[in-house]
């Protein structure tokens, strides 16, 4: 059975991950990362551990912490030479976004900010429609939805869509539609992003191409946190015998489409 370590077992999408464990029989719980000085109630039967004890027992790690603790995870499992990681926290900066990428050279790390499989398969729409749907006559706006507690916006996901709508269209850094006071003309081929937070919604995302007589509009509804779980350990089953390197979500469709 696969050695799965949950780092920010605490949390509500660790403790998703780990009951979604249970219900698999071809891998299991084996080592539990939490933030240090963290007390749990009621008591695991499998207790809270350190990093470097917990990866010395895991083929692959699933963090879903914060984007802090996750890439000092992965500058130590760089340095121990393994376990693979899967990366779910979103929110990191420039120079955080280099580490895990040093990292991966080392070892494999897939890194999404969305596990859901539907939500990749989304991404892949969006970079289809965005090439055949020129800047000049469709404009992309980028619409997300999440509960009151999520701390970054636009979401990882969000940032994700905009990206490959950027690659449809042959742009690396695609041009971002900020809106604030004044804007002006929107700029051709600017990318827009809308934020929504509030209550208990768990995640919506819609990509919408307008032009100025049609609208298509390619969207995604996580209707259950358990498909974010689900996508966590297909993720890790995909990382098994993977080479170093830095994976996506995208890698793990085209496998299982295989």
């Amino acid at each position: 059975m696969l050695r799965i370590g949950v780092s920010g077992a605490l949390g509500r999408m660790g403790r998703e991950i780990e009951a979604a464990l249970g219900e698999r029989d071809d891998m299991h719980l084996a080592a539990r990362i939490a933030r240090p000085g963290a007390v749990e109630a009621p008591i695991h039967p499998l207790p809270l551990d350190d990093p470097e004890a917990a990866l010395g027992r895991c083929e692959v790690v699933i963090d879903v912490s914060t984007a802090s603790a996750a890439v000092r995870l992965a500058r130590l499992a760089a340095r121990r030479g393994g376990p693979a990681l899967v990366i779910g926290a979103t929110g990191f900066t420039a120079d955080e976004e280099d580490e895990i990428a040093q990292a991966a050279r080392a070892v494999a790390i897939l890194k999404s900010g969305n596990f859901s499989l539907g939500a990749a398969l989304l991404a892949r729409l969006v970079e289809t429609a965005a090439a055949s749907l020129g800047p000049k006559d469709w404009d992309i706006e980028i619409v997300e939805a999440h509960h009151r507690r999520k701390r970054d916006a636009p979401s990882g996901t969000a940032l994700q869509l905009g990206a490959a709508a950027g690659r449809g269209r042959g742009e690396d850094q695609p041009t971002l539609a900020r809106r604030h006071g004044v804007t002006g003309v929107r700029p051709v081929g600017g990318i827009g992003y809308a934020v929504v937070r509030g209550g208990g919604l768990i995640g919506e995302h819609s990509v919408v191409f307008a032009a100025e007589d049609e609208i298509l509009t390619l969207s995604h509804s996580a209707r259950d946190r358990r498909v974010f779980a689900r996508g966590a350990l297909a993720a890790a089953a995909f990382l098994v015998g993977a080479e170093p390197g830095l994976y996506a979500m995208s890698d793990v469709v085209a496998a299982l489409a295989h």
